[in-house]
């Protein structure tokens, strides 16, 4: 199997950091929070691979950072250090040393981002055939009726009636906006897909609908995807694999099979019995 992503060392600070922050803050100290400087200490550290058609999940509660790994791995915000190394196909990219065209260009064409609020990855100003026809315009595709034809096939495969085609997503549920951001992230056919707490707020016989697309997607694509959620149910049904974080940290990492049956760190134990 191919490895796709290659992360070492990924971290990053808010705040103007000190020589104290790091010492001062984690799972040992029950805060990502610096009490000398006032930073925080988002992610440090982070460091795993992910392989072709994998599904790697990354969870914890809320403020473990997991989120934060994703946004710095997609370009939305930049690490503070660390080093990420994306294989496509003979190329590789060093994520991090990428100038902003090189970055916007990778988000474009081989990365794709579903986010909890679907209004970070739509726009609502137009329609969710639109939306699409977005992101396929930064592709090579330029011809009207070949990218309005994929816009309608993205919504088909994602459960969008076409009837709806021309509907702006904010006359949309959450899930079928969720499922607009979805078909809109697939548009290029990328290798890697980032989800971050795509079911987070729905209900959850949609829940259920939305997993079973990503699920569906997965084993038709093999596209590899990077899954944040606070939620077990969501790691059992998706992932192979998966770490844990609190406060910023990977406390444990390893098949998730093995991780819900038999948790090592105290903290993924209390949070799979909290589940059960």
């Amino acid at each position: 199997m191919n490895k796709i992503l290659e992360v070492r060392g990924l971290s990053k600070i808010y705040g103007p950091g000190c020589p104290q922050c790091l010492e001062s803050t984690g799972p040992e100290a029950d805060t990502n929070l610096c009490p000398h400087c006032g930073s925080v200490v988002a992610i440090h550290d982070v460091s795993f691979d992910l392989f072709e058609g994998e599904i790697l999940g990354v969870m914890g509660e809320s403020g473990s950072g997991k989120s934060t790994v994703v946004k710095t791995l997609y370009f939305d915000q930049a690490p503070s250090s660390g080093e990420a190394i994306f294989f496509d196909n003979d190329r590789q990219y060093d994520l991090f040393s990428l100038n902003a065209a090189q970055q916007r260009w990778l988000r474009n064409h081989r990365f794709g981002m579903v986010y909890q609020n679907p209004n970070l990855g739509l726009n609502f100003n137009i329609s969710a055939g639109g939306n699409i026809a977005e992101r396929l315009l930064m592709s090579d595709l330029m011809d009207y009726g070949a990218i309005r034809e994929r816009a309608k096939a993205l919504l088909a495969r994602t459960e969008v009636l076409l009837s709806r085609v021309d509907d702006l997503p904010k006359h949309f549920s959450g899930g079928m906006q969720q499922r607009v951001q979805i078909a809109k992230a697939l548009a290029t056919q990328p290798p890697l897909l980032f989800l971050d707490e795509v079911t987070t707020g729905l209900d959850l016989s949609v829940q259920a609908r939305i997993l079973d697309l990503i699920l569906e997607i997965q084993q038709e694509l093999k596209t590899a995807m990077v899954v944040v959620t606070h939620d077990l149910g969501v790691i059992r049904l998706l992932t192979g694999r998966a770490i844990v974080m609190k406060y910023g940290r990977v406390i444990e990492t390893g098949l998730t099979d093995q991780i819900l049956e038999d948790p090592q760190h105290a903290y993924t134990q209390r949070l799979v019995a909290s589940a059960l």
